[in-house]
C-alpha cells in the first residue's frame, strides 16, 4: 500500500472489510475522485458521490473491455473476474461494449423475461422451504452455507436447466469460486474451467433435443437456443460464456443480498419487527420497499465491475486518462447525503430510493427482477417461518469476505427455537 496524503483513511484492510462506510464517507467529502493503488497493485480511480457515479456508469466513454486497459501485460490477470481469461471467458456481457453487447443482451433478455420470472416464484418458494426445513428442528444454523449460499445456485441450475442430479457438482463449483477470492487463482480457474466445460456439454445436449415448439416454463438454455437458432446465431462458446456469466453475476450477488440483508435486520430490530408485523398483516409494501433499501443500505455488490477511459474524460473535475481503470463505488453513492435522506439510517419504508446497487445504464443488472424475487422470498420466508431469529456471534467477531467487488459475510451463525416437527 503506497502511502496516501495525510488524512486519507486506509483502504482494502481488515477493518475496512468490515465496514468501509466510514472511510467512503470521508472519500465523497474530500477526495470524490480518488487515485489509490489497489491490493493487487493496479492503481485506479475510485469515484463516490451519487451524481458522479451514475454519470460514469452511463458514460460510454468508459470501456468494459479490459482490452483498454494500458497496463502491462503481466498485471491483466489482476483486472476482471478471476480465472476468466483461462477460462476464455472474456466474451461475456459483464466485459463487452456495443454492438456486441447490444445484441448478446437482447438475447438474453429474450430468455429473461419477467412474465419467466414471475413463473418461477414458486420454485423459489419451494427452494426457500426445504432449505430452511434441513436446519429448522436444529435451533442453530450458519445462513450464508445452509441458506444464502445454495439459494441461487439451485435457483440458477432450476433456471438453467441443469439436471436435479448435477445439482451439487455446481454447488461444489460455486463454492471453490467463492472460497477462493483472494486466495490461491488455481482453484478458482479450475471450477471456472470444469462448469464451462459442463455447460458448453449441456448446451449441446439441450440443442440436440429441443422440441420444435417451446413450452411454458422452458428452461433458459433451450430458451438462449431457441432464440439464437432463430436467426441470431448464438455461438456455443458464446452461449456457453452467458450461461456462466448468469451464474456468476446471479450467484454471489444474491449469496450477499440475502446475507446481508438479514444481517442488517438482525441488527435493526425495530426493523426487523416493522417487518414481521407487515408481513404477519399478509401485506408485501414494506417487503418491497425494504428489500431495496437493504439493497442500498449495505448492498452485495460494493464496486461496481472495472471500466476502462478509452479517451480523456473529466469525472467530478477530475481528469481521467485513456487506459486509467476506473471503479464507480456503488456503497458509497448509495449513502450520499446529496441523494438520500438520512444515508446511514435503515429506513425499510424509504420511499424515494434510486439506489445504484443494480448499477445504471446499458450494464443495468439483467437479473434484477429475479435478485428481487430471490431477496424478498427469503428473507420474508425467514422471518415468518422462524419468528425469534437472533445473531449468534457478536457482530464484531463476524468476517466479511476479502476480494474487491463484492461486498458479503463469510459466516453468519443463528439460533432460533427448534421447529417442531
Amino acid at each position: 500500500m503506497h502511502h496516501e496524503a495525510p488524512g486519507v483513511p486506509e483502504l482494502f484492510t481488515w477493518e475496512f472489510a468490515s465496514n468501509p462506510y466510514p472511510a467512503y464517507a470521508w472519500l465523497r467529502e474530500h477526495s470524490p475522485v480518488h487515485k489509490t493503488r489497489l491490493p493487487s497493485g493496479v492503481e485506479a480511480w475510485l469515484v463516490t458521490r451519487y451524481a458522479d457515479a451514475k454519470q460514469t456508469l452511463a458514460d460510454n466513454r468508459l470501456s468494459k473491455n479490459p482490452a483498454h486497459h494500458d497496463e502491462p501485460a503481466h498485471a491483466k490477470g489482476k483486472t476482471g473476474i478471476p480465472g476468466e481469461r483461462k477460462a476464455e471467458l472474456m466474451t461475456h456481457l459483464l466485459n463487452i461494449d456495443p454492438p456486441d453487447h447490444t445484441r448478446l443482451r437482447r438475447l438474453v433478455s429474450k430468455a429473461f423475461t419477467p412474465r419467466r420470472v414471475a413463473e418461477f416464484a414458486p420454485r423459489v418458494q419451494e427452494l426457500t422451504d426445504s432449505l430452511i426445513d434441513a436446519f429448522a428442528e436444529q435451533g442453530s444454523a450458519d445462513l450464508i452455507h445452509e441458506f444464502a449460499f445454495p439459494l441461487p445456485i439451485y435457483a440458477i441450475c432450476d433456471l438453467l436447466g441443469v439436471p436435479r442430479e448435477d445439482r451439487d457438482d455446481f454447488r461444489d463449483w460455486a463454492g471453490m469460486m467463492i472460497r477462493h477470492q483472494g486466495g490461491p487463482r488455481g482453484g478458482v480457474a479450475r471450477s471456472v474451467k470444469k462448469m464451462r466445460g459442463y455447460l458448453a456439454e449441456l448446451i449441446h445436449r439441450k440443442r440436440e433435443a429441443l422440441p420444435a415448439e417451446s413450452a411454458p416454463g422452458e428452461d433458459l438454455i433451450s430458451g438462449l437456443i431457441r432464440a439464437s437458432d432463430h436467426g441470431e446465431h448464438l455461438t456455443e462458446n458464446e452461449a456457453a460464456a452467458m450461461a456462466f456469466i448468469l451464474l456468476f453475476a446471479g450467484f454471489e450477488t444474491t449469496v450477499n443480498l440475502i446475507g446481508n440483508g438479514t444481517y442488517a435486520l438482525l441488527t435493526h430490530p425495530e426493523q426487523r419487527a416493522r417487518l414481521q408485523a407487515s408481513l404477519a398483516a399478509g401485506e408485501r409494501g414494506l417487503l418491497e420497499t425494504g428489500v431495496e433499501e437493504l439493497l442500498r443500505f449495505d448492498g452485495p455488490v460494493e464496486l461496481a465491475t472495472w471500466r476502462f477511459a478509452t479517451q480523456p474524460l473529466t469525472i467530478g473535475g477530475q481528469r481521467i486518462e485513456p487506459g486509467d481503470p476506473v471503479l464507480v463505488v456503488l456503497a458509497a453513492a448509495d449513502r450520499d447525503p446529496e441523494r438520500f435522506g438520512d444515508p446511514d439510517v435503515l429506513d425499510l419504508a424509504r420511499r424515494d430510493n434510486q439506489h445504484l446497487g443494480y448499477g445504471h445504464g446499458i450494464h443495468y443488472c439483467l437479473g434484477a427482477p429475479l435478485a428481487r424475487l430471490e431477496g424478498q422470498t427469503a428473507l420474508a420466508t425467514l422471518l415468518t417461518r422462524l419468528p425469534d431469529l437472533r445473531l449468534a456471534a457478536d457482530p464484531a467477531e463476524l468476517r466479511w469476505r476479502g476480494g474487491l467487488i463484492m461486498r458479503g459475510l463469510r459466516t453468519l451463525p443463528v439460533e432460533f427455537a427448534p421447529a417442531q416437527r
